[in-house]
């Protein structure tokens, strides 16, 4: 069959509802500036999609920042790959400003999340080798593990009697192979909000003899956990224990980039071997001067303070009104019903047409099927009167979907 004829006629699990959902459930229009409060549609709408954490993205020492560097620099230099031509002094400092504040030896910027950490697995792990990896690992990971040529194993997610069996099946291999064990992880999962279990994993290498390399992708965790920011691996007392740090511009510091941290050999070992960052353009003068003050700011408390003040106060008062937050554990806060996916999309409708209401709606194949999940993500520039109004607008949407008020095993048409 033609390659076109095939795509036209399947257009895959979430292709396959464009028609009715382009540009109001996918791929939305977020207008004007990024805070508490965007326009959707025309209408103000109170927003808790955008991954803000820190509320730096409108800073205006940020700004200002980004201002300079633009007029300073413009977005073409430096030109080319780092390995070429696009070396700059202001990439190696933020490189070791983010390894020092992390904890590590050294550092090395990439230019996106998802293809710099799929880079990075597939430039470590090598054919004898084995991966062990949790199921509710991100898409960029899940990616890079699919291009590695020898074995991996899945453990069921948080499972820590499922990894070790793993483990264990791993050794064997790599016993016969002579290759290593590559254990990846999240700090924090994006959809579930809970963090991934790093200490009980940590203690299966320290007390168990299990012999592994851990690599912990922690975008959401980065300057929003830990009492300096550092992420879950400091929340969790185990900062040191991680071998490979993965985090990203793109939420704690509201920009465009990545990092990848771990001991001095291995960065330079990625340096020369990761495809995605040798044959690609190094990354803008400006997002790297931003990156900068950035980090800056990210560790001053009083960000991740506000936030958490937002995030605990969100929390606390939706477990009351008796929702489903599951275990979450984080600033993610996923609010779970049961519904199709038909009341799925009239109760987001109802959200945001009548209680100007904005969140990310998600539904199968991400989650299972019966299950409507809403996740908000607070951040530092919401406020208490924005949380008691979002509790009370879904004990309202709440009751309307118990009423059968949605009902429905159809896709609503909102752009009809």
């Amino acid at each position: 069959m033609d390659i076109f004829e095939r795509i036209k006629n399947n257009r895959g699990p979430l292709g396959q509802h464009a028609k009715e959902s382009h540009g109001y459930f996918t791929f939305p229009k977020l207008e004007g500036e990024i805070s508490n409060k965007m326009t959707f549609q025309g209408k103000e709408v109170l927003t808790w999609s955008i991954n803000n954490y820190l509320g730096l993205s409108n800073h205006p020492e940020v700004r200002k920042a980004d201002v300079e560097a633009a007029k300073n620099w413009g977005m073409g230099y430096p030109m080319g790959a780092r390995m070429m031509s696009g070396q700059t002094s202001k990439h190696e400092e933020l490189e070791q400003s983010l390894a020092d504040f992390m904890g590590f030896e050294s550092g090395f910027l990439l230019n996106f999340g998802y293809q710099g950490f799929m880079s990075v697995i597939d430039a470590l792990a090598g054919r004898n080798d084995v991966i062990v990896y949790d199921e509710e690992c991100h898409a960029c990971l899940m990616d890079g593990m699919r291009m590695h040529v020898g074995k991996r194993f899945m453990f069921p997610h948080n499972d820590i009697d499922a990894c070790r069996d793993r483990l264990q099946k791993a050794q064997k291999i790599t016993a016969q192979t002579g290759g290593g064990i590559l254990l990846i992880t999240e700090g924090v999962f994006g959809m579930s909000g809970d963090q991934g279990k790093i200490k009980e994993i940590v203690d299966l290498r320290k007390n168990e003899g299990y012999d592994f390399r851990l690599m912990v992708d922690d975008a959401h965790g980065f300057g929003t956990l830990g009492e300096t920011g550092q992420g879950a691996g400091e929340y969790q007392g185990v900062q040191k224990e991680i071998d490979i740090l993965l985090g990203t511009f793109a939420k704690s510091m509201a920009s465009i980039g990545a990092f990848v941290c771990a001991n001095s050999d291995v960065i330079e070992y990625l340096a020369y071997n990761m495809r995605s960052q040798i044959f690609a353009k190094s990354l803008p003068m400006p997002l790297v001067v931003g990156a900068i003050k950035r980090l800056e700011l990210l560790k001053d408390p009083v960000h991740k303070n506000a936030l958490w003040r937002i995030a605990d106060a969100l929390q606390k008062g939706l477990r009351e009104a008796g929702f489903n937050l599951g275990n979450t554990n984080s600033c993610v806060t996923p609010v779970m019903l049961s519904g199709t996916l038909g009341e799925a999309t009239k109760l987001t409708f109802d959200l945001r047409e009548k209680y100007g209401l904005f969140c990310s709606i998600v539904t199968y194949p991400v989650v299972p099927k019966g299950m409507i999940l809403l996740r908000l993500i607070p951040t530092a520039v919401h406020t208490l009167d924005d949380v008691s109004y979002t509790i009370e607008t879904f004990k309202a949407i709440k009751q309307k979907l118990e009423n059968g008020e949605y009902h429905s095993d159809e896709l609503l048409n909102a752009n009809a």
